[in-house]
């Protein structure tokens, strides 16, 4: 990026700079991840002040040296109201870290930033129409799958490692079992030193979350109980650690939601 410019991009991470500035990380359809330097963002009246994470902007930006000064700012959509509700945010926050992990800074990966507000825009309604809980709990689960598969870190769910046969689960063998081996992948059977065994329902599950829309029934109830949600956020949480060295620190949040059993009921008590 080079020269005065205007881009669209998605604030996901914002940190302090200098006495009244911020320092911003910019998920942009057209340039990736970039860092910028937002002037007197810090200041309550600037006009900088909404370069906040989570807000979608349209900037102008410039300015010589490896950091770009953002010039002016308009905010296209802004995403505050995740924060109204503890698991809506804790599940906005960890995509948001996901995307860091997954995206170099400086280069593009189609599909991300598009991903990325169809679930944030999912988790606001979430808030807005006073779903359960275990909603935002699989919004954050499906969307660290599509975010896997967009950065290259895609779940092998067609094939075992180990024999290549297909992973075809077959429903209502309460007998089948699958392995996560966080280093090969899904191994068909009980594996010893597995980090995490699926049965052919929890399997079957993880695989629909390729699709656009989350597993629902006719009546259009999520499809899982919650334990089973939580397993497969703990399922995402081994196999980016494996590949990408660390998880998002939002997802210990995340899972604190549901330890009780307070955030099951839909009407926000959890924040």
């Amino acid at each position: 990026m080079s020269g005065e410019q205007r881009l669209e991009g998605l604030v996901l991470r914002s940190t302090p700079l200098g006495e009244s500035d911020r320092l911003i990380t910019v998920l942009s359809a057209g340039e990736g991840l970039i860092r910028l330097a937002a002037p007197g963002a810090r200041k309550p009246k600037s006009s900088m002040a909404a370069a906040v994470p989570l807000a979608l902007l349209n900037l102008q930006v410039g300015g010589r040296g490896d950091l770009k000064r953002v010039r002016q700012l308009s905010v296209q959509r802004n995403f505050a109201a995740l924060a109204e509700r503890l698991e809506t945010l804790a599940a906005a926050q960890g995509l948001a870290e996901q995307t860091l992990l997954l995206v170099p800074s400086g280069d593009v990966v189609d599909g991300v930033l598009e991903d990325l507000l169809l679930q944030l825009a999912r988790l606001e309604l979430v808030v807005k129409e006073r779903q359960l809980s275990v909603e935002a709990l699989a919004i954050a689960v499906q969307g660290v799958v599509h975010l896997l598969a967009l950065g290259g870190y895609a779940l092998p769910l067609a094939c075992c490692a180990r024999t290549g046969a297909p992973l075809d689960p077959p429903l209502g063998n309460w007998e089948w079992r699958c392995s996560l081996l966080p280093g090969e992948g899904f191994v068909i059977g009980g594996v010893a030193g597995a980090q995490l065994v699926l049965n052919a329902s929890e399997l079957a599950l993880l695989q629909r979350l390729l699709r656009p829309a989350l597993p629902r029934r006719r009546d259009g109830e999520l499809m899982g109980p919650l334990p089973v949600w939580l397993r497969l956020l703990q399922l995402v949480e081994l196999w980016s650690r494996e590949h990408l060295g660390r998880n998002p620190r939002s997802w210990r949040l995340l899972r604190q939601c549901f330890a009780d059993g307070s955030a099951d009921r839909g009407d926000g008590a959890s924040s």
